[in-house]
């Protein structure tokens, strides 16, 4: 297992690589979001931790770079803000999970085996969910209603397609925090609720069909009316 942190404070990184050293993982360490780039586009890694202040480039702009260089490796991000906005902001960029410091290694060796033991799951997929006339390409990571195609980042799709393949069942923000987060859902943060408006809007805004449903007090649920 091969690991690019980026990262600029020599304490964090000696804390972060010697633990992950430990464990068996291979880590190689950018110091600035310019070196970063460089590695995580040329590099072939398991997983990228990315601080968000960063020299140069920081952690936001980075993911988003190379996300858009077409890299689809697992991204955690590391930080010391930690309100929603800042975490949307995160997932927006393309992260696929997100660490407020200060941190225990523990929590942060869980976050990683979650995110690796997912991407291999993804790797595995090969198939296409369709409920009504919304089609989600589970292999090229791509969504469309009718001949509408729909921009999606990376949490917005895993959130969508958890929703499809439980078409049907309501599932409540406990269970979205923990099979899209892998988080125990903190009654304190509207993430989720702030995920399913904006897919709200991509997805049922613009259609006569409302696909994705509220049911109060217990959760969300998609399916044809």
């Amino acid at each position: 297992m091969k690991i690019l942190l980026v990262e600029d404070e020599p304490k964090v990184v000696d804390f972060i690589k010697k633990g992950l050293e430990e464990q068996g993982y291979e880590t190689e360490v950018a110091y600035d979001g310019q070196m970063g780039e460089r590695l995580a586009i040329k590099g072939n890694y398991d997983l990228l931790i990315l601080d968000v202040i960063l020299p140069y480039i920081n952690g936001l702009e980075l993911c988003n770079r190379i996300r858009q260089s077409g890299v689809q490796t697992p991204v955690l991000m590391l930080t010391a803000l930690g309100t929603t906005e800042d975490k949307v902001a995160g997932f927006d960029a393309g992260s696929d999970d997100y660490l407020v410091k200060p941190f225990e290694f523990a929590e942060l060796l869980a976050r990683i085996k979650a995110l690796t033991k997912r991407s291999t799951g993804l790797h595995q997929t090969s198939s296409r969910i369709k409920i009504a006339d919304l089609e989600l390409d589970l292999d090229k990571k791509l969504a469309k209603r009718g001949d509408k195609q729909i921009e999606l980042t990376s949490k917005e799709f895993a959130l969508l397609e958890f929703l499809m393949k439980n078409q049907g069942r309501v599932v409540s923000r406990s269970e979205i925090a923990e099979k899209v987060w892998d988080i125990t859902f903190d009654t304190g943060t509207n993430v989720i609720d702030v995920y399913i408006n904006i897919l709200r809007k991509k997805i049922d805004k613009d259609f006569e069909t409302k696909l994705i449903q509220t049911r109060i007090g217990l959760g969300y649920c998609i399916n044809e009316p």
